[in-house]
């Protein structure tokens, strides 16, 4: 499942309305955690996407079936500009600049990757009910935590 989305703010409701009803077709409630996790993802990856790149993306969504409910839940998001994510500090004051400290904190795995001129940002949640932090985070291009630092998708 794929949405494209136009490089503007508007972008990242639409992109969680079309991540609850994804959601909900696959038998997700929308209160629960997961979907409550997955949606605030969503936001955070298609604002970097909107806000820092002013090109068009792509948000995907693999959610398992009934049959694999143990499979993780994962969400990308792939737009045209090529900078990597670089970490940035984000004083206490400041109204931006964490949305990738929250990918890190909340997702069970994230990490990214050059796609063709681009990259793709993903993150992926487990379905099962352990607790958070307890896998091994997977980066691309040579990053590693940052502890204090947000990052911005650029």
């Amino acid at each position: 499942m794929q949405l494209e989305i136009r490089p503007d703010p508007a972008e990242v409701g639409r992109a969680r309305r079309w991540a609850r009803s994804r959601l909900a077709g696959s038998g997700i409630a929308a209160d629960e955690p997961l979907a409550e996790t997955l949606i605030l993802l969503v936001s955070e990856l298609v604002t970097n996407a909107v806000v820092h790149t002013g090109c068009p993306a792509v948000v995907r969504l693999s959610l398992p079936g009934a049959a694999a409910e143990w499979a993780p839940v994962r969400l990308e998001v792939a737009d045209t500009s090529a900078r990597a994510p670089v970490p940035r500090c984000a004083d206490g004051d400041a109204t931006g600049g964490r949305g990738l400290a929250l990918v890190d904190g909340l997702a069970d795995r994230w990490g990214w990757s050059q796609e063709g001129a681009g990259k793709r940002i993903w993150c992926e949640l487990d379905r099962c009910d352990r607790p958070r932090g307890s896998a091994a985070v997977a980066y691309g291009g040579g990053m590693s935590a940052y502890e204090g630092l947000a990052f911005e998708a650029v």
